[in-house]
């Protein structure tokens, strides 16, 4: 499907008419919808800038490249290293066929019981069982989001998954700042790898969100703040993705709750299935802070669009909304799920040779009529900086294990995230 085709398909689905002005959205005062300026990635901005090697720095609410070029991501999840230290079904190939679709970037769930050496559930493997997916994707072309998805509160060892339930709690915890702080040291030096600090947090005030502080399950929660500077204190400068509150959709908050330092996203969660997150509320919940700060929707999804473990045809519809949605508001995405889970986790495939479901084929579609060309921040395997031919990412050695090849393709236990009911992750 190409770009022009999409557009015309998404707004139809928006319900926009010739002046590219959603119905769908409030139209007075403050609260005016409609499209986001693009700002950023000038001459000047760009020689104050800190860039990782390789990689991109924010200017204003747009994303550059390390020359001042704009730079959007676009593409999927790949889910399965929250649950099993070994991956489900990873490996060159599954990283290929993502690519094919026409994305430029994947967001890797990962579980810090599995990284951090302290916890009853580390594996001794699982680094570099992460690096190895990370340099799959770096060859096949992608940057790589590496996503703090599952984590303890508190308690080393304390995330048991069940079928039923993960390990998503209310926020990152004491844990987590440890967990930063290796993981930035290991790919300070590589640009493509973002870094994004908690994937929904929900029930705790934007205080609490930002600095930290106990929970109303009665343990300590890290704020993002103190997450963002693990990283920055590892030496990394690499992009920080940071979600909102009530399962990451809400950054009505961010405004007055800003986290103090640089190459900072925000993300959004916008799934269907749940009033407080359909189209009406996407304005003040995340599209108004595009005007003026980088925004990812790190996933997006509607799992309760499914019958008889078929989707229905409204899943369409709510796709190409939510992708017009982004497009309209220069709002970067990745999509939920790469995973052949049938539609109530909701999967983009059907199998694991990458068939679409439809809400996949209306995702790859999209993804293909980007036609996004490599930015300077990409290079192929093997070049120095980069995913090094199989020999890992340098950096620290941390108690998770060295970062280096090996460990990936194992076929783990299943699971689906927690969390938000209306959501996959």
């Amino acid at each position: 499907m190409n770009r022009q085709l999409f557009s015309l398909l998404a707004a139809s689905a928006l319900g926009l008419g010739a002046s590219a002005c959603s119905t769908l959205f409030p139209s007075n005062g403050d609260s005016t919808d409609g499209p986001t300026k693009a700002g950023g990635c000038t001459a000047a901005g760009f020689s104050a800038k800190k860039v990782a090697p390789g990689g991109y720095y924010v200017d204003g609410n747009t994303v550059c490249t390390s020359t001042g070029v704009a730079h959007a991501f676009h593409g999927v999840d790949r889910p399965s290293l929250e649950w099993s230290p070994g991956g489900q079904n990873l490996s060159a190939s599954d990283f290929q066929l993502m690519a094919g679709w026409g994305a430029n970037v994947v967001r890797i769930a990962t579980n810090q019981d599995f990284w951090l050496s302290g916890s009853p559930q580390y594996s001794a493997t699982y680094a570099a069982t992460v690096d190895q997916a990370v340099q799959w994707a770096e060859e096949a072309g992608m940057d790589v989001i590496i996503d703090l998805h599952w984590s303890d509160a508190g308690v080393l060892g304390g995330c048991v998954q069940t079928p039923s339930q993960g390990c998503q709690q209310l926020m990152a915890d004491t844990n987590s700042i440890t967990f930063w702080s290796q993981v930035a040291a290991v790919y300070k030096n590589d640009g493509r790898v973002l870094f994004e600090l908690y994937n929904e947090p929900h029930d705790v005030s934007w205080g609490t969100w930002k600095s930290g502080g106990m929970t109303s399950q009665g343990w300590t929660a890290a704020g993002m703040q103190q997450l963002y500077q693990a990283v920055r204190d590892a030496g990394a400068e690499n992009l920080v993705v940071i979600g909102g509150l009530n399962y990451a959709f809400d950054l009505s908050g961010v405004p007055g709750n800003r986290i103090s330092g640089y190459n900072i996203m925000y993300a959004t969660h916008p799934y269907g299935g749940s009033a407080d997150k359909g189209p009406s509320a996407w304005f003040a919940g995340f599209g108004q802070l595009t005007r003026t700060d980088p925004v990812i929707m790190t996933e997006f999804g509607d799992g309760q669009e499914c019958s008889n473990n078929s989707y229905t045809p409204m899943i369409n519809t709510f796709v190409s909304q939510v992708i017009a949605y982004a497009d309209m508001h220069l709002a970067n995405w990745t999509a939920w799920a790469w995973y052949d889970g049938g539609c109530g986790f909701p999967s983009l495939i059907s199998d694991w040779t990458g068939t679409p479901t439809p809400p996949g084929m209306i995702v790859q579609g999209a993804l293909q009529g980007y036609g996004e060309p490599s930015p300077d921040g990409k290079r192929p395997g093997g070049q120095d900086g980069g995913a090094g031919g199989g020999g890992g990412h340098g950096g620290a050695t941390t108690d998770a294990g060295p970062a280096g090849p090996g460990g990936a393709g194992g076929q783990g236990e299943g699971g689906a995230g927690g969390g938000d009911a209306s959501t996959g992750g």
